[in-house]
């Protein structure tokens, strides 16, 4: 069923390729309510979708490592987004 999500991510198990897909829902389910007190604190009106939008974005990238870390998966996140991430921006070779 997830084979060739397991080929392409370089997965080992259906399991992983689960847990992957439930890190990934709990972290945007998190971000989004997460994000309405911080907005909040920062006096920002939840009208502004801009600033939503970047807020919720920074959000998810701190959630994402968090959840995946519970869930045993950190280093795959960190090899297979982050470090990617840092590539394209230079900050890492």
């Amino acid at each position: 069923m997830f084979d060739k999500l397991k080929k392409r991510w370089g997965l080992n198990s259906n399991t992983q390729v689960l847990i992957i897909f439930i890190v990934f829902g709990i972290t945007g389910s998190g971000s989004l309510y997460v994000s309405t007190p911080v907005m909040d604190y920062l006096s920002i009106s939840s009208d502004n979708i801009i600033l939503r939008i970047i807020i919720v974005t920074i959000i998810y990238q701190f959630i994402l490592l968090i959840v995946a870390f519970i869930f045993g998966q950190f280093k795959w996140f960190w090899n297979f987004f982050y470090k990617k991430l840092f590539k394209k921006i230079g900050l890492i070779k």
